[in-house]
């Protein structure tokens, strides 16, 4: 079938694409908090170690290199992914309409002219189209095999539309995982990174003997930052992932939808 190249190159793609884009955002991750987050212009004295903070960006810097490049980290990774997922899932639905495509071809197939729905599917493409269109060609020859009585012939297709959406469907959901485990961890690692700031914050206070409010709010405010960060990054990617999954059910749904429709129309015309 032709759809098994397309689809083992588009999961080669995507596991390279994880492969190199996760090094590649926490590498950027430290650049930023470097040279960014650490530029001297943000501090008093214009000394990123031991000065104050002037702006957000030198508090956030404050937070550690240990917590918040992998925060920025996190963040950037769900930017990356969403947009990956994004690309791939508007181009599996095709060039236009998935429901109007899905009336198309029901619409041909109810007046018997299979050959009109298939080039429906060669206009649609994506893999909605080479879905239907991979089933539409076996819907084709079976209607000429006298090999088979049919039964034979609807369970022949019935099969085709599973093996074929077998291999469109784990395309479309490659990479989700990591966008969820995501949506745990970055909120993990924020309260992680605040519990570190307060152990810090209050170990400095007690060491100085005389509470200063000045030093302990900032000390407060630089923990709560990882806070903000982790949960920022945690709501980013369960919006990303629900809006990914609802797409791919919608996709999911319209071939089912279609197949549904092709099994009815062979019923009709098979002997």
């Amino acid at each position: 079938m032709k759809t098994k190249p397309k689809n083992n190159s588009s999961s080669t793609f995507q596991s390279l694409f994880a492969v190199v884009a996760i090094p590649l955002v926490i590498v950027i991750s430290y650049m930023l908090f470097i040279f960014v987050l650490g530029n001297s212009a943000n501090f008093e004295g214009g000394n990123p170690v031991d000065g104050h903070p002037k702006n957000f960006l030198g508090t956030i810097h404050k937070g550690g290199i240990a917590i918040v490049p992998i925060l920025i980290s996190c963040a950037l990774m769900v930017v990356t992914f969403s947009i990956e997922r994004f690309l791939t899932i508007t181009m599996a639905r095709g060039t236009g309409s998935v429901s109007a495509f899905v009336g198309r071809v029901k619409s041909h197939l109810d007046s018997g002219n299979v050959d009109a729905a298939m080039a429906e599917c060669n206009k649609q493409k994506g893999s909605v189209g080479n879905v239907i269109l991979s089933v539409l060609g076996k819907y084709k020859n079976l209607l000429s095999d006298a090999s088979m009585d049919k039964d034979q012939k609807i369970a022949a297709l019935q099969k085709e539309l599973e093996d074929s959406t077998s291999l469109e469907l784990p395309m479309l959901e490659k990479n989700l995982s990591i966008i969820a485990t995501l949506a745990s961890v970055s909120t993990l690692i924020g309260l992680l990174g605040t519990v570190i700031g307060m152990i810090k914050a209050f170990s400095a206070m007690g060491a100085s003997g005389t509470p200063n409010p000045a030093e302990l709010s900032l000390g407060i405010s630089e923990a709560l930052i990882n806070t903000a960060l982790g949960i920022g990054s945690s709501a980013f990617a369960i919006v990303a992932y629900n809006f990914f999954t609802t797409n791919i059910d919608t996709l999911s749904y319209s071939i089912d939808e279609a197949g549904f429709s092709i099994i009815q129309s062979f019923t009709a015309q098979a002997k």
